[in-house]
């Protein structure tokens, strides 16, 4: 599994973050409930512990699945690139066929957040814009049908 990752500077950022909290707040907080609810007795009727050692399982999963993106990741700073075609790191703005216009980025898979208008590279939209250029139409599978869009502007910020 050599896939890179690719993710803007904000992006690894947030994963950075992401991973200090759960290895220096998240990990040893986990640790003392398991401690504590050990203190309480029978193990195997122990919600406290079994909710505790739950937890643990999730965190050490989280921290390996960052661990595993920062080593792969491909860090792009979309300021440097320069192409009037849509790749990754693309700011687009869009207008759909009621004339409304949208603006999404394209981020990486962990940055998406459609309300902020960030969308991730392996989702339909993007793929559907990815070797667009300004004027041309793109059409995105959604779940309510055919989503027709013309893109307006690509910019790179």
């Amino acid at each position: 599994m050599s896939d890179k990752v690719p993710m803007t500077v904000l992006g690894k950022k947030m994963l950075d973050e992401e991973l200090r909290r759960l290895m220096t707040v998240e990990r040893p907080s986990v640790v003392k409930a398991i401690e504590i609810a050990r203190g309480h007795g029978d193990l195997s009727e122990n919600a406290d512990y079994s909710a505790a050692k739950e937890r643990q399982g999730f965190i050490e999963g989280r921290i390996q699945d960052i661990n595993g993106k920062l080593a792969r990741a491909q860090v792009i700073d979309p300021k440097s690139i320069r192409s009037e075609k849509i790749v990754f790191g693309a700011t687009v703005e869009l207008e759909e066929e009621s004339g409304k216009c949208v603006t999404y980025s394209i981020v990486g898979v962990d940055e998406a957040d459609i309300k902020a208008g960030k969308v991730g590279i392996s989702s339909p939209i993007a793929r559907a814009l990815i070797g667009k250029t300004e004027g041309d139409e793109a059409i995105v599978q959604a779940p309510k049908g055919q989503v027709h869009y013309t893109v307006m502007s690509v910019r790179y910020a």
